[in-house]
């Protein structure tokens, strides 16, 4: 089994590496202590026969030190290389260790109780508020905003959204009968009296524009007068048009009561009617809308729209400091403050985020373990087994080393009892 190359060894890795293999130079170095000691022990217990004790005590040690070092190494790999069953546990048993983590994971962490009694006693939008509420932060939303604003905006399809924008139009605007509503909405303004308003700016600007374009009338009438009319007959008739005409619109414009003002009532009233009522009225407007917004011109407004409205949409989510990115932070900074002060607002969005939490949690708490499941399936057995081991295998050097020990003791004590039971003495 060969090692993980360094190169793909976190920092943090390398330092669990460095510390297995201390452990496993002090294990085995207490190993090989006790096989010093057996062999000057056995080679001298004739001359001292108290070192009977101190080979019973180093052969325990040995026994003990060999049997965690086999119990110990056949989690990872053969002891020896040997085909010797139930070892090299987790490569063996890699897809089925990573089922039962999952299938531990899923149960015992992704549960809807679990999970709403941490974030209950968690103040999860007053945090968010206090972060939010700095403005380098606030920033920072509104640049990752603007970025994923900017990326949808180029994915986007020019001619996909202005069919989109046309269909709209088309499904919103054009299909629906105009007749009924505009007949009801000036229905209701010739009844309030709301258009005399418009009445009056219109008589106004009639006079205005009739006092600075006297010119007009030149030959309104007169060009069509015999050739052998007088001159002087031919102006009089233009100056007096113009002037009963400004007559005409002062009086309109001065007299509340006048009878133009009254003619415009009634026939208000009665495109309103027709609208709402007339057959004929409300085709003709029909058609006329249809022919306005199937015109070239029209349609191609839309395309023409959307690329000023994309264009400046752009070039305000590039700039931090457009008006758009200034206000997103500006109206940030105020959310956070709210968040962090506001206790109403803190109880409303605590619940929110936890009860997504919690719907996340139990509607795909199989979906989420499965990565777990997953990604161990995807591993290499050789790299499965020495992550496992740099996380672990430090402390199971302290089993060999304290198997060590026990087994000292054990092979002592046995070797006492046994002389105590047994009668034996010591030479």
């Amino acid at each position: 089994m060969s090692p993980t190359p360094v190169a793909l060894l976190t920092p943090a890795d390398l330092e669990r590496r460095r510390g297995l293999r201390q452990m496993k130079g002090v294990a085995l170095g207490a190993l090989v202590f006790m096989a010093v000691l057996f062999v000057v022990a056995y080679l001298f217990q004739e001359r001292y026969p108290w070192l009977q004790w101190v080979r019973a005590a180093a052969e325990g040690g040995m026994v003990g030190a060999l049997a965690d070092w086999f119990a110990v190494t056949a989690l990872f790999r053969r002891p020896l290389g040997l085909p010797i069953p139930h070892t090299a546990i987790i490569p063996r048993r890699k897809d089925e260790i990573g089922r039962t983590l999952g299938e531990f994971v899923e149960t015992n962490f992704l549960s809807g109780p679990v999970v709403r009694a941490r974030l209950e006693g968690t103040p999860l939008a007053a945090r968010f508020g206090g972060w939010l509420r700095q403005r380098a932060n606030a920033e920072r939303v509104a640049t990752e905003g603007a970025s994923v604003a900017t990326a949808v905006l180029g994915a986007l399809s020019d001619d996909d959204v202005s069919e989109l924008i046309g269909d709209l139009a088309r499904e919103h605007l054009i299909a629906p009968d105009w007749g009924p509503s505009l007949g009801g909405w000036l229905e209701k303004v010739t009844e309030s009296g709301a258009h005399h308003g418009a009445v009056d700016l219109a008589a106004e600007n009639i006079v205005n524009w009739l006092n600075d374009n006297p010119q007009a009338f030149d030959g309104v009438v007169s060009r069509r007068l015999p050739s052998w009319v007088p001159s002087m007959v031919v102006r009089l008739i233009d100056d007096t048009l113009y002037r009963e005409a400004v007559s005409f619109v002062s009086a309109v414009r001065a007299d509340q009561d006048h009878p133009a003002r009254h003619a415009i009532d009634a026939y208000l009233a009665r495109l309103a009617d027709n609208l709402q009522h007339d057959p004929a009225t409300i085709g003709r407007l029909e058609d006329a809308k249809v022919s306005v917004f199937d015109s070239p011109r029209v349609r191609g407004l839309a395309s023409e729209a959307w690329e000023t409205a994309k264009t400046g949409l752009l070039s305000a989510l590039a700039d931090p400091q457009s008006g758009l990115r200034v206000r997103a932070a500006d109206a940030l900074v105020d959310i956070g403050e709210r968040l962090e002060t506001d206790a109403a607002l803190q109880a409303r969005v605590d619940g929110w985020v936890i009860d997504a939490a919690v719907f996340v949690v139990e509607r795909y708490r199989h979906d989420i373990a499965s990565i777990i499941t997953d990604t161990v399936q995807r591993w290499d057995p050789a790299e499965t087994t020495e992550k496992i081991e740099l996380m672990v295998g430090r402390d199971l050097q302290y089993i060999r080393l304290n198997g060590t020990i026990v087994g000292a003791l054990a092979g002592a004590a046995i070797f006492t009892l046994a002389h105590v039971v047994l009668g034996g003495a010591v030479a």
